[in-house]
């Protein structure tokens, strides 16, 4: 590796280090003009194993976990990853590296590391907190004229323009449908949302056809809405709406979950043969780590390796295909990842709903949206991989957080049901699922919303 001039180390720092939040003391990093045939060169991996010897060191030494102190922070971690892609020679025996750590609560730290010496010998002469949840506290500015590195405060650091809400939300959610023509009898099942930790739902009107029964799936609790239809339904109107106040989710404590659900092939979301020769290659070393360290490995593997496209034989959450074709929806990109993650022992699992918009206060809601969760250290940790996919400057925030702008409709996979379709378990579900004469028929249906704080 060619080591860097004082301007090619600005260039680094300007492209490494995007944004942070501010101390009230400056904190200067020197920038050492370097020449060609000076010492010699440390390679990458060399500076990734200087910083995971040194964290793992600190970390046998404070009972399991990292110390993390600067200005602002006093801070327990874990490792999640080294940013390779950030690791760098700064100059003779000085070197940069950028890491993800884990709190005890589940927050996610970008974590900013010069060191220095010799590989095997490495010292960090400075440690700093450089995002929460991927959002910066700072920036670099370079004084010129004494060649040195400073912080500077961010102005602005809102996520919101991304279709992120942190905190809270408040809004009532529209969920419309139409029957189509029916010349004989039908059967339908809708999903009902319901309150958890994270959503407070309440379903404040309800127009539905005459004789509905709510049900409820034997592996993962979903209620749901079952009728019985004939040709008198025909054309009829089926609206619910609710009254939504959601919190913005974290990982969360949970008991050890159900192996025999969360570790198990479903139909479009096989495990084992190529999906672990798929993970297993790609952790590698890491093979040997925490589950939350593998599980970040995975969801890098797939932002990485996929592209969201509404093309081909894409919404069905068949990780074959999107492991083929690497394109599909959020049920591609999820179900991929459920796949790879079950076969190397990680408990994942689905769950859809719709995202709200957060740049208006009402209107339309552009159809569902899936995402997954992963079990790591005694917690269930939300993942988010096709919207980090679509903007990869939040990829850390959805590494363990779903906004508040959503509802969840359903959870799970296979749903079993009683009375059940003919054609058996139902993939999964958001829209209706109508059946006639043993067929899936689909149901022209739309999502809208208002907002009731106004943003």
């Amino acid at each position: 590796m060619r080591k860097m001039s004082t301007l090619q180390f600005g260039i680094l720092i300007g492209i490494v280090c995007l944004s942070f939040s501010c101390g009230k003391k400056e904190t200067t990093i020197e920038a050492t003009e370097i020449s060609e045939s000076s010492t010699p060169k440390v390679s990458i991996n060399q500076i990734e194993d200087g910083i995971k010897a040194f964290i793992a060191d600190q970390t046998e030494k404070n009972d399991g976990f990292f110390l993390v102190k600067d200005e602002n922070h006093d801070l327990r971690m874990k490792l999640v990853r080294v940013h390779t892609e950030y690791l760098s020679n700064l100059g003779p025996k000085s070197h940069f590296a950028c890491v993800d750590l884990v709190d005890e609560s589940g927050d996610v730290y970008d974590v900013d590391f010069f060191m220095e010496g010799e590989p095997g010998e490495m010292d960090v002469i400075s440690t700093t907190v450089h995002k929460l949840n991927g959002k910066p506290f700072y920036s670099w500015k370079q004084n010129k004229e004494y060649k040195t590195w400073f912080k500077v405060p961010m102005e602005q650091s809102n996520n919101s323009l991304l279709g992120v809400m942190e905190g809270s939300d408040e809004f009532e959610f529209y969920y419309n449908a139409q029957l189509p023509k029916l010349e004989g009898p039908a059967k339908m099942w809708i999903p009902v949302a319901e309150s958890d930790a994270f959503q407070e739902i309440k379903l404040i009107e309800t127009s539905v056809p005459r004789g509905a029964k709510q049900i409820k799936d034997s592996n993962y609790g979903n209620t749901l809405f079952y009728f019985e239809l004939g040709p008198e339904n025909s054309g009829e109107e089926i609206s619910l709406t609710y009254s939504v106040k959601r919190k913005e989710k974290g990982p969360y404590d949970a008991p050890q979950p159900d192996q025999s659900l969360y570790l198990a092939s479903t139909e479009l979301m096989p495990t084992g043969g190529r999906f672990e020769e798929i993970a297993k290659e790609e952790l590698g070393s890491k093979i040997n780590e925490s589950h939350l360290i593998q599980a970040r490995v995975l969801y890098d593997y797939v932002i990485d390796n996929m592209k969201y496209a509404k093309v081909g034989n894409y919404g069905n959450g068949d990780s074959n295909y999107a492991c083929d074709s690497k394109t599909g929806n959020c049920t591609e990109f999820h179900s991929f990842f459920i796949s790879l993650a079950r076969s190397v022992g990680i408990p994942a699992r689905f769950a859809i709903g719709a995202s709200i918009p957060s740049d208006r206060n009402e209107g339309g809601i552009d159809g569902y949206h899936c995402w997954a969760e992963f079990y790591a250290d005694g917690k269930w940790w939300p993942v988010d991989i096709s919207e980090a996919n679509k903007y990869t400057a939040l990829a850390t925030y959805y590494f363990g957080r779903h906004p508040a702008n959503r509802i969840e409709l359903s959870r799970g996979r296979d749903l079993k049901l009683s009375p059940s379709p003919e054609a058996g378990a139902i993939n999964f579900l958001a829209y209706p699922y109508l059946e006639i004469g043993g067929k899936e028929v689909k149901v022209s249906s739309r999502f809208s919303f208002e907002r009731k704080v106004k943003v």
